[in-house]
Formats: C-alpha cells, sequence, structure tokens
C-alpha cells in the first residue's frame, strides 16, 4: 500500500477539525492508500513533518489546512518524488482553488483518490518558496493587517483591506527582466504562480502552475476610484483589461524598491529587503490535482466558484443542525 502523512492544522480557518482525521483515514483507505496522520502544534511543525515523510519514501503529503500549512508543507517537497496533496480547511485556499480541488473535505479527497499527479512550478522570492502568490505593497499590507486580527475568514480580511485602502499610499519600484528595466510608481506588484490570492480574487487571471514562468502583476498608482474599480475586475476576472494594470511573464525578475519592508509569501507577511531576486522552478513539484479542471472564463468562473462556496456554506450550516 502507498503511504500518505496527512498534516492537519487544527487551529486554521474557521471550521471544526472534529471528525477530519477519521474522514481521511476512512476514505483513503478505500483507495488502497496506508495512512498517517500528524497535527501541528507551532510554526515549522509542517515543514519539518514532511521532511519525515520524504526521509521515509511517502508516495506522497497531505496539507490538511489553510494556504500557509499548504507552504509550509509544500517547501519540504520541491524537488523531490513525494507528491503535495491539498485538503482545504483555511481561509482563503488560494493554491487549492486554483487547481479546482473543492473546497471541502470530502470533495478534496476524490481528488486525492483519483491519483492524477502533476509536475508543476513553484516560485521563490531570496530564496523563499512561494506556491501561489508572493506580493508587495498594498495587498503585504493587508496581510500584515490580517494576521494580528484574532478572528479569521473573508469578512475579516475585508475589513482589514478597507482600513488599509483609505491611507496607503504608492511606492516606486525597479523591475528588471532579461536585462532590460523599466519603473513604475504601483499600488502593488504580485508575482503569480496561480491565479489567485485566494477567496476568488483573481490577480493573475490567465497564471498556470505548469508553464515554468510567473506572471508578475503590478497595479499603477491611480485615484480611489480607479484602485477601487481594480478591485471589482480582480472578483470578476476581468484584471487584465483594466488600464491600471500591467503585466509581465518571466522566469526570473529582480524587484528593487526603496527600503526594507512589508511582503507576503502566500498570505503570509514578512519583512524582505530593498532587492527582491525572484525566480520561477519548472515542473519541481508534483501535485494531486483535479483531472477535470475547466478554463478561466471571465465571470464565469467567479460566478460559479461563488456559487460553489454558497451552496457549501448551506451544506455546513444543516449539518450543524
Amino acid at each position: 500500500m502507498r503511504k500518505l502523512m496527512v498534516i492537519i492544522n487544527p487551529v486554521s480557518g474557521t471550521t471544526s477539525k472534529k471528525g477530519v482525521a477519521e474522514r481521511i483515514e476512512a476514505r483513503l483507505a478505500e483507495a488502497g492508500f496506508d495512512v498517517h496522520v500528524e497535527y501541528t502544534t507551532c510554526a515549522g511543525d509542517a515543514t519539518r513533518l514532511a521532511g519525515k515523510a520524504v526521509d521515509r519514501d511517502f508516495y506522497g503529503v497531505l496539507a490538511c489546512g489553510g494556504d500557509g500549512t499548504v507552504n509550509e508543507t509544500a517547501r519540504a517537497l520541491c524537488n523531490t518524488p513525494v507528491a503535495l496533496g491539498i485538503i482545504p480547511t483555511g481561509s482563503g485556499n488560494g493554491l487549492a482553488r486554483h487547481i479546482s480541488i473543492p473546497v471541502d473535505v470530502d470533495g478534496s479527497l476524490e481528488i486525492v483518490a483519483s491519483d492524477n499527479v502533476v509536475s508543476c512550478d513553484y516560485g521563490t522570492v531570496c530564496g523563499r518558496p512561494f506556491f501561489c502568490t508572493f506580493g508587495v505593497g498594498f495587498d503585504a499590507a493587508v496581510s500584515d493587517h490580517f494576521a494580528r486580527c484574532h478572528r479569521r475568514g473573508l469578512l475579516t480580511y475585508l475589513q482589514c483591506a478597507i482600513q488599509e485602502f483609505i491611507h496607503y499610499d504608492s511606492e516606486q519600484y525597479t523591475i528588471e527582466i532579461d536585462g532590460k528595466e523599466f519603473t513604475r510608481e504601483a499600488f502593488l506588484v504580485v508575482c503569480c504562480n496561480a491565479s489567485q490570492y485566494g477567496n476568488n480574487a483573481f490577480i493573475a487571471p490567465d497564471a498556470s502552475i505548469r508553464d515554468g514562468v510567473l506572471d508578475i502583476t503590478v497595479v499603477h498608482s491611480g485615484n480611489t476610484l480607479q484602485k477601487a474599480v481594480v478591485g471589482f475586475d480582480m472578483m470578476a476576472g476581468f484584471i487584465g483589461k483594466n488600464s491600471l494594470v500591467e503585466t509581465v511573464r518571466a522566469r526570473r525578475a529582480t524587484i528593487v524598491r526603496s527600503a526594507p519592508g512589508p511582503a507576503h509569501i502566500d498570505g503570509e507577511p514578512l519583512t524582505l529587503g530593498e532587492r527582491l531576486e525572484v525566480e520561477c522552478h519548472a515542473g519541481s513539484l508534483r501535485i494531486f490535482t483535479n483531472p477535470h479542471k475547466e478554463a478561466f472564463t471571465p465571470l464565469v468562473t467567479p460566478m460559479r466558484m461563488m456559487l460553489n462556496d454558497q451552496a457549501l456554506a448551506l451544506k455546513r450550516l444543516f449539518a450543524k443542525n
């Protein structure tokens, strides 16, 4: 039997993890897997545990949590034959949504059971891995604010975004790609391996985790109304058509800002220097993916995902009652 390690973050997201381990073990045993469950207790645990799975020749490691748990788990699996699986139970679940993994324990287990493992890309900034997005500017400020909040979930994130939006000032960035430089006064700069931040916020709708490049989205400085429209276009999937938005693709890039400051990696805030070296590592991470992922269509795909989220919320509500 193929061995799978399941790493559960018991405090991720807003839903209870009661009974999750038993559901995972039962379904994956049916699919022919030998399941070993582990729990995180502090930052770094998922990386340590996933590293043990690599050393012991496990077939795969499943990250049961949010984007932070996925990041910690995946960084130990890069450039190894061990596959990453995602049981999304976090607040945003950006990578899971990008590869059409249901934001539901039972639905995501069906993806693992289908055993469709493909080689995917990941990115690094100054040697630190990211699997969904890395950004500086406004979104980094929001991530930092959100991390300091006691409550999680989409509503809390939106409150943080609105509060930061009111007083955030743009910065100047110089971006170098293949020896060519351009300088922009920008609201934010995001390097995208996947198409969205999470919660169906599509910052790079055309991004792919299998094309060997990163989509670098630059949102230029504008007035309050123009920047608000960018937000609406992002949720609808039309951000690429917005006049404030510029997108370039690159295997490697250097981003230079005036001073060290906030950044985020897969939604987790941190402080980085003024010179940021970014690189895409093509085909270097094996991931359990949905074999029936549909092509992205503006408005249609975001609407479908929103309806799926509402249906899932109702299912959970009735299950509680």
